[in-house]
């Protein structure tokens, strides 16, 4: 009895299914992931109704099955056709085992048959790349297979960590340490977590607890202080940046674990590492990042509230709120600053804030009082107005808004938000809250392919705004002081709001610096009336030259501070010189005039001992145009 192909008869089976059925995975059951049904289904009648998470790469599998057995007939047939239509002579049998024909024969054999296998293994294989969905924890880690946590981490490192080596963890107290820096200004706007799981992970760790002590909760530690070391950080290898290495090198070795899909672990575990790549752009990519934690987050339903019967617990509603703004959060601010599209629209959430009442301070096991989150839920609002501008100016299409009734009232917005901040809030987040208000004005205001044409009106309140956000990011910079959570992207913001202000100097010059106060452009009743400009520092007669240069000036010492510590941030520096430097030269030149009325040597006219002006538009010289001598 001749033997079979493997092809006739491939064996389809998988060590463990993919993802569990979507009836399996919601009445938490273990899925089998037996094809057409699972057991678990078939038991229960419910044939039909079992779908993996995974049936459309099954149909296209199937597809190419049924591809490859139409070529493996086609080849048949065309070859049995040629021994019957074949005019070549056959080869005499022969008893010769070294005979050139049977040598010829024997190769040809072999050949077809590692063909044939060759094409079976490569759609067998195709199985073990079925999407890993964010649900299943079916996956143990291993030696020699991909996990979650090597997927992510292959796609959103930049440069490997370095190996921590003879290096020392940090002292008990100094641990304690930096988990309050954390907790007061960090943790304050993104709660992800419990603050009492954090200390309590750090009293078994420095008490050598080892044996109750999680992957998990490892992660969680040494993020934490990771970030806090890091976010301390004045200069690219200082003793903060380095600890900072060291101790995310660290929490890497519990990453399988950690980042291991199906728990609500897996998402804190990407937030902090999402915050840490913030502060650490040469050794991790936010973007890729905040990209699977969206994905973790989606999968799991955090972005929908559940049914109140299935979660009837309100601090248990109200943590899963949190981390999911947090995400949220995470996701719209790094969005915004690389100009790209949310992980996730608007449209796709249904998720209510959390209680107010949540935000409490409480008093923790050990007596003492816990941090306020306030002003994470006051971040969170801040988030969805900004969230739902850019969906409009930045992702939907591209037709013009008819006014910029919109924009005014988006501002207008923004700036009642300001106003009810309480005045409990620490310096160091009313700083940060005054920051993203106007960078949030600003980009809100700035030409976009739907936003209607600037009126002098709108570059005022660009100019004003923009110069107010530059020179407060300067004082803060160059201060010393780490009292709020300021990563690389704030050297993007920089940029832009650097880049907004060289352009409506470019656009309007004259009246910019003349200081006049153009009207606002005309509204009518119904609708939004135009957001007021911002209170002018050093009163109406302030030199807006004299601003603006100033502004300038600072802007560059700020991008070269923070070049410092960030290698990207000298391109910064760069372009910002090369995008400003005409304006600057005309500045230059404008306070040169102003101060010394006598004109230049090459401005002058010698007739008989006698100076005279040339007839030089102030204007036209500016731009490079100038008149010819007075008649």
């Amino acid at each position: 009895m001749p033997r079979s192909s493997f092809s006739d008869n491939p064996l389809l089976r998988v060590s463990r299914p993919v993802s569990a059925c979507s009836r399996c995975r919601s009445a938490k059951v273990k899925c089998d992931g037996k094809l057409p049904a699972c057991t678990a289904c078939e038991k229960a009648g419910r044939e039909n109704e079992c779908s993996a998470a995974n049936d459309h790469y099954v149909a296209a599998l199937e597809l190419r099955i049924e591809k490859m057995e139409r070529r493996l007939a086609f080849a048949r047939s065309r070859k049995a056709s040629l021994a019957q239509h074949t005019s070549l002579p056959l080869i005499p049998p022969t008893d010769r085992k070294d005979s050139l024909a049977n040598i010829q024969a024997a190769m040809y054999r072999k050949a077809a048959r590692s063909r044939e296998n060759s094409d079976v293994n490569s759609l067998i294989s195709d199985f073990g790349f079925l999407s890993v969905n964010a649900t299943t924890r079916d996956f143990e880690p291993s030696t020699s297979n991909m996990t979650f946590a090597r997927l992510v981490l292959a796609a959103a490192t930049n440069d490997p960590l370095p190996q921590d080596g003879n290096w020392q963890m940090p002292q008990r107290q100094a641990a304690i340490t930096l988990v309050q820096y954390y907790m007061a200004n960090i943790y304050c706007l993104y709660p992800a977590f419990s603050e009492t799981t954090l200390y309590n992970v750090l009293e078994r760790v420095y008490s050598m607890q080892d044996r109750v002590v999680k992957d998990s909760d490892y992660w969680l530690l040494y993020m934490v202080l990771a970030i806090s070391s890091s976010a301390q950080s004045q200069v690219k290898n200082d003793e903060y940046y380095i600890d900072g290495l060291y101790l995310a090198a660290r929490a890497l070795r519990h990453a399988d674990q950690a980042l291991m899909p199906g728990y609500t672990t897996q998402i804190q575990s990407l937030i902090l590492l999402t915050q840490y790549s913030t502060l650490d752009p040469a050794h991790f990519d936010s973007w890729h990042l905040i990209g699977f934690t969206c994905r973790a987050v989606i999968d799991l339903g955090f972005h929908q509230d559940p049914p109140t019967e299935q979660m009837s617990d309100k601090s248990l509603l109200d943590t899963r709120r949190k981390t999911f703004y947090c995400v949220y959060s995470l996701d719209r601010s790094i969005s915004m600053v690389l100009t790209r599209a949310f992980s996730f629209t608007d449209a796709a959430v249904n998720v209510a804030f959390p209680r107010s009442s949540s935000f409490n301070r409480r008093a923790s096991i050990t007596g003492q009082y816990l941090s306020s989150c306030e002003p994470a839920l006051l971040m969170f609002q801040l988030r969805r107005a900004q969230s739902h501008w850019y969906q409009l100016l930045s992702q939907s299409d591209s037709t013009a808004l008819p006014d910029a009734t919109f924009i005014w009232q988006m501002c207008r917005q923004m700036q009642e938000w300001a106003e009810r901040l309480p005045n409990t809030l620490p310096i160091g987040v009313r700083e940060l809250f005054d920051l993203e208000l106007r960078y949030s004005f600003v980009y809100c205001m700035s030409p976009s392919a739907k936003s209607p044409p600037l009126t002098d009106y709108d570059r005022l309140f660009i100019f004003e705004h923009a110069i107010a956000y530059l020179d407060h990011i300067y004082e803060i910079a160059h201060s010393g002081r780490n009292t709020g959570f300021y990563s690389y992207h704030d050297a993007l913001r920089v940029f832009f709001m650097a880049s907004q202000f060289v352009a409506v100097l470019r656009d309007a010059e004259e009246l910019l610096l003349s200081g006049m106060m153009p009207p606002p452009p005309p509204f009518s009743v119904d609708k939004a009336m135009p957001p007021p400009l911002p209170r002018r520092i050093g009163g109406v007669g302030f030199d807006n030259l004299e601003r603006s240069l100033g502004c300038l000036d600072r802007t560059a010492s700020t991008l070269a501070k923070y070049g410092e510590r960030w290698d990207d941030s000298v391109s910064l520096r760069r372009s910002f010189d090369m995008i400003s430097q005409d304006v600057v030269e005309r500045l230059r030149m404008r306070r040169q005039i102003k101060q010394h009325p006598t004109p230049p040597r090459n401005m002058q006219v010698q007739m008989g001992g006698d100076m005279r002006w040339v007839d030089v538009s102030v204007e036209a010289m500016m731009r490079g145009n100038i008149g010819g001598p007075m008649p």
